[in-house]
């Protein structure tokens, strides 16, 4: 059955985006600076430092480009060991391969999804140089354990906040919970350019480092405006092209302004859905810890084992209800060529299934969304 002229498809995620944007567009046309790192990434790259509670922001293509960049200025080599939380997009594990080093999967808690600190600690070995963490679907992981763990083996700690922009952990605001931090403005996260990035911390070092090899290996055009002389720069080191342009920052700022109500937003869909299924036998509810402020970036129902998450997809489908499995469990994916099985992250990736979720949603769409799946799980029960 498909989905007749009275339904039309609920998406899956969808960007908040409008006039605004256009005029912040507008604006940067006229400047005739349309390149990367120019004056409107170093305005957003001011204010995202407040928003992740850092002291310096660097704006990049994406979040793969932050992450490996990351990881480069922290000097993993070859040889290297990166703990790396398993239930993640796979960009996670290819930015450790990316720098010639081993992702090491952890394993994960039930509940929330990211690294259990315990199999984090048991999965350390001599090569091992730092612990790569995943706010999975923007929930921050116990970062206060994952630090606790790094001092004790001397360890470095980065946090993968892709889809964690306006979360915070214990009051503290994703972006600040590690060393470093990486961030994604891809189409479906909270606040997007369509695609786009940020590296953040509050070590100076790192992020200046950052600056320099993501154009090129040598400082931004930008930091030679106004000389009075021709200063040439010289390349001492290989870099990358992994610049935001100007027009993809000067959406992220007005995105920046919408943030606090597209958060609420999401919150407010994320209430309904948890009101509506709490009472439906055959899927679970995603949980929010207490300590913890989840941006809700994707609302994902576990399926119960008996029966198919699969089937129930391909009802949601068939009525205009678009969905998709949750995320990766990265340690089964032929890439990285793993003969350990992880229990946990790999029963959540046969059973998750994430439903609509983003700010523009109405009560009559949650509503429509919510009818569906019920019927699709009684159907299958």
């Amino acid at each position: 059955m498909t989905a007749g002229p009275d339904h039309q498809t609920i998406a899956l995620g969808q960007p908040t985006v409008g006039e605004e944007e256009l005029a912040a567009v507008a604006e940067v046309f006229r400047s005739g600076w349309l390149a990367g790192a120019g004056p409107a990434c170093r305005r957003f790259e001011e204010r995202f430092a407040k928003t992740a509670g850092t002291a310096h922001a660097l704006s990049t293509s994406n979040c793969g480009s932050a992450l490996f960049l990351g990881l480069k200025v922290l000097g993993v080599q070859p040889g290297d060991e990166v703990i790396v939380g398993d239930y993640t997009f796979p960009a996670t594990g290819h930015s450790v391969l990316q720098v010639g080093a081993t992702p090491v999967f952890a394993d994960i808690r039930p509940d929330i999804w990211s690294a259990d600190p315990a199999a984090v600690e048991a999965a350390i070995t001599p090569r091992t140089v730092g612990i790569l963490a995943v706010d999975v679907a923007g929930q921050p992981g116990d970062f206060d354990e994952y630090r606790a763990i790094a001092d004790k083996h001397g360890l470095w700690l980065f946090e993968d906040a892709a889809c964690s922009a306006g979360a915070t952990y214990k009051n503290r605001p994703a972006g600040s919970l590690a060393d470093i931090a990486a961030f994604s403005f891809h189409g479906r996260k909270g606040i997007t350019a369509g695609e786009g990035g940020a590296l953040v911390s509050d070590r100076e070092d790192l992020i200046a480092h950052a600056r320099k090899l993501h154009t090129y290996g040598i400082e931004p055009a930008i930091s030679r405006e106004g000389s009075g002389g021709l200063p040439i720069p010289s390349f001492h080191e290989l870099g990358y092209n992994f610049r935001l342009s100007d027009i993809q920052a000067a959406i992220m700022g007005v995105q920046l302004d919408r943030l606090p109500d597209l958060l609420a937003s999401r919150r407010s869909v994320a209430k309904l859905y948890n009101e509506a299924f709490t009472e439906l036998d055959g899927v679970t509810t995603p949980v929010e810890l207490p300590d913890r402020e989840h941006p809700w970036q994707s609302y994902i129902l576990t399926v119960a084992p008996e029966l198919s998450r699969d089937d129930i997809a391909l009802r949601l489908r068939a009525q205009g209800v678009q969905c998709n499995f949750g995320t990766y469990a990265s340690h089964v994916q032929p890439l990285y060529g793993k003969t350990e099985t992880l229990p946990v992250s790999a029963d959540a990736f046969t059973r998750h299934l994430a439903i609509p979720m983003h700010a523009n949603l109405t009560e009559t769409e949650v509503e429509r969304v919510v009818e569906t799946v019920r019927e699709a799980v009684n159907a299958l029960s």
